[in-house]
């Protein structure tokens, strides 16, 4: 095959997966990145241990993507949680599956992982062009703002990687929308984001303290977790599963989620055990020895519980199994861990391409699906750089 230039505009997992599928074809790969250096979603998002994929079956690792299954299921059928984890090992990092089924590297952190990956992009002749913001087209050529003035390329396929409309300061803040035709773009939405709570002053002493473990529910939507109560409201994985539906439920009021402080305790348990005689205890004394009712969880019943709902053991009951807290709206979009929106699946062909600009690939964050947390981002945008560096080198093979 004779060699042909590629060109991948972003840095991060989805266009390096992309640049190297490229480079293993023989074609000369540039990558250009608008930061310093690549991958700064990627080693943030390794600060607290790198989840890289999820070890589950695909009946249950499919559904968690929507309406986006039937898009996304055929490139993970390809590329899924087995192959990222032997991606991860042929790189040096041996991984390991925690109690809940996610998957990390033993290091914990991203960092090593990055080293080794560009070690060997770099090895495959990959240039990495650094500060290198991309400002649109001018016709069939790629226009760079850099600091030494506007610079263009013309290659023979393009790979665009740019990620979603959240951290903006690692690199990813949504401006590349503008150079696509409205019609080609879902607008934006905050996705595993926290929501704002209206905390009282009592709440104050808890700020920072998990909420664990608790069922969280809205409307048909349940899940077993646990969150934080942050001074802006609330956060953390519970919510993140949730944050799709409660942001579809949110109206002007905001939304109301359903919490579950006893969730391995049945109903009647707990009724039976806060019947139990109270003497001259306190009710919360009555609650803490009776129930174990303390701490962050005790300040979260008292900040929601209504007045009414200590008339009797069997009402007290149903609220700490219900406790109804007032959630105002999610966080904003840059402090979401990822964001819904961005290229429709309309806009592209089944490998990636754009309809509208022949060549022209799209991967990762930018395409228009969400997840939640605990693996299935990574392994998305790994699965999506792979499948449009593939359809990169196709269309490249067959181009005359």
């Amino acid at each position: 095959m004779s060699q042909k230039t590629a060109l991948i505009i972003g840095g991060g997992p989805a266009g390096l997966m992309a640049a190297e599928m490229l480079a293993d074809a023989g074609h000369a790969v540039s990558v250009v990145d608008a930061k310093p250096t690549v991958g700064r979603k990627f080693l943030m998002a390794g600060k607290s241990g790198l989840n890289l994929t999820k070890n589950e079956p695909p009946e249950v690792f499919f559904p968690v993507f929507g309406e986006a299954r039937d898009w996304l299921e055929p490139i993970l059928w390809e590329f899924g949680p087995m192959e990222v984890q032997e991606w991860a090992e042929a790189l040096g990092q041996t991984v390991f599956t925690g109690s809940s089924g996610r998957v990390f590297p033993d290091a914990m952190k991203a960092s090593p992982l990055l080293r080794a990956w560009l070690t060997r992009l770099r090895g495959k002749g990959i240039t990495f062009l650094n500060g290198w913001h991309w400002t649109g087209w001018r016709e069939k050529t790629a226009v760079f703002d850099t600091a030494d003035g506007e610079k263009t390329l013309s290659p023979d396929a393009t790979v665009l990687a740019l990620g979603g409309a959240s951290w903006a300061r690692l690199g990813s803040d949504g401006q590349w929308a503008k150079h696509f035709d409205k019609d080609e773009i879902a607008p934006f939405q905050p996705a595993n984001m926290g929501f704002t709570v209206a905390w009282s002053k009592y709440m104050e002493p808890v700020f920072g303290k998990p909420i664990k473990p608790v069922r969280v529910r809205v409307g048909d939507h349940s899940y077993r977790g646990e969150f934080v109560i942050s001074r802006t409201g609330v956060e953390g994985g519970a919510i993140y599963t949730l944050s799709r539906h409660l942001r579809e439920a949110m109206t002007d009021k905001g939304v109301t989620l359903i919490v579950d402080l006893f969730p391995d305790v049945p109903l009647d348990t707990l009724r039976n055990r806060i019947s139990r005689p109270r003497g001259k205890a306190s009710l919360a004394n009555h609650l803490r020895k009776s129930i174990g009712l303390k701490g962050a969880k005790m300040a979260l019943f008292n900040e929601f519980a209504p007045a009414r709902g200590v008339s009797s053991p069997k009402r007290l009951a149903d609220i700490l199994k219900a406790l109804p807290m007032q959630l105002q709206g999610p966080r904003p979009i840059d402090e979401a861990i990822s964001t819904a929106g961005g290229v429709k699946q309309a806009a592209l062909n089944d490998g990636l391409m754009l309809k509208s600009r022949a060549g022209v690939f799209c991967a990762g964050e930018m395409l228009d699906w969400e997840a939640p947390t605990g693996g299935y981002l990574l392994t998305t945008c790994l699965a999506t750089g792979r499948h449009a560096g593939l359809a990169a080198v196709k269309y490249l093979a067959a181009d005359k």
